[in-house]
């Protein structure tokens, strides 16, 4: 089944959010290398692709795992909570409707 994985950053997370982005990288690669990848990328803190200085409000992650239980524990292991970039995840069951 796949996940929404919400993950909310902390305040002035980008210093912190660059330093542990090659790890956290790495791990949506192996999903993506295992075909549950769905999407994945961080919400800009303003209006524009690249946010500059005002940096990231948060991230979301649609991935395929095996049970609730499974997605929290990968959430866990994101090197976004070692790095105190995230203050919350949230993680719900996602029914992909479109595109098709």
């Amino acid at each position: 089944m796949l996940y929404a994985i919400i993950g909310e950053d902390v305040a002035n997370s980008l210093e912190c959010r660059m330093a542990a982005r090659p790890a956290h990288v790495k791990r949506l690669q192996e999903l993506q290398d295992a075909g549950r990848l769905v999407l994945a990328g961080p919400n800009p803190a303003v209006d524009s692709d690249n946010p500059g200085a005002a940096g990231f409000t948060g991230s979301l992650i649609v991935a395929e795992f095996e049970s609730l239980e499974d997605a929290q524990q990968w959430a866990d292991a994101d090197p976004y909570i070692e790095a105190k970039v995230y203050s919350k995840i949230t993680i719900k069951p996602f029914k992909k409707v479109f595109p098709q």
